[in-house]
């Protein structure tokens, strides 16, 4: 009796299931596993892959160019005088804005309208002549400003940032920037370089006014067009 009861739980101990399956995972450890199988997220600030390609000249011959290197065509003739007459018109003042902090400029759009008036709409081009650069404030990028397929000028373009999801937008108003250099080789709006000019307008057109920022409730001063008002957040006071 002493042997079968034994051969039983010899059987029995054998056969159980649970001696021969696996134990489970803890439920933490089991996320943990499933979580370092996903791939791992890239964010903007990481960097952008946009190196620039070659591209194909419209010439007959198919010449390839690379624009990130590229010197072709820089002043190889200047521009006939109807396209120099509209690079090289005064600047309206209606047109210039102020910042702030009593800086003049030309929104960005109006020299996109100057360069179609004078090239027509794709006549003119902006070539990336390197990757775009995140740091963890700035964009930066140079560019290169293409006319009939020839450069005629290049320069760096930045933008701030202050989050990470407004990178995108950033790369815009790099590209914008840089535009606006360009156009400084052509003439394009050479007033708001100019010092006189400058104080000038600055007399005829500018006032200085008290403002609150509508958030911090901070008072400072600002420059603002006379026929314009303090825009948000600011809100003027007396």
């Amino acid at each position: 009796m002493w042997v079968k009861s034994l051969d039983i739980r010899n059987a029995s101990t054998t056969s159980s299931p649970s001696s021969s399956a696996p134990n489970p995972l803890p439920a933490s450890s089991a996320a943990t596993a499933a979580g370092s199988a996903q791939p791992e997220t890239q964010t903007l600030t990481d960097g952008l892959d946009d190196t620039p390609l070659l591209d194909i000249n419209d010439s007959a011959d198919g010449e390839r160019i690379d624009w990130s290197r590229s010197y072709q065509g820089l002043s190889s003739a200047p521009f006939p005088k109807d396209v120099a007459d509209v690079l090289l018109a005064p600047v309206l003042e209606e047109d210039v804005e102020i910042k702030p902090d009593g800086i003049v400029y030309l929104p960005e759009i109006k020299y996109r309208r100057i360069l179609n008036r004078a090239f027509g709409p794709g006549g003119w081009g902006l070539a990336p002549r390197g990757e775009t650069i995140v740091t963890s404030k700035l964009v930066t990028r140079e560019y290169g400003l293409v006319v009939g397929g020839r450069l005629v000028s290049i320069a760096r373009g930045e933008q701030q940032y202050f989050d990470p999801d407004g990178i995108p937008t950033a790369t815009e108003g790099c590209k914008s920037n840089a535009l606006m250099r360009c156009c400084k080789d052509l003439g394009v709006a050479s007033e708001l370089w100019d010092p006189r000019w400058i104080r000038k307008f600055m007399a005829n057109n500018s006032k200085e006014v008290w403002v609150e920022h509508v958030a911090t409730k901070r008072k400072r001063k600002i420059t603002t067009r006379k026929d314009d008002m303090p825009r948000y957040p600011f809100k003027e006071v007396k």
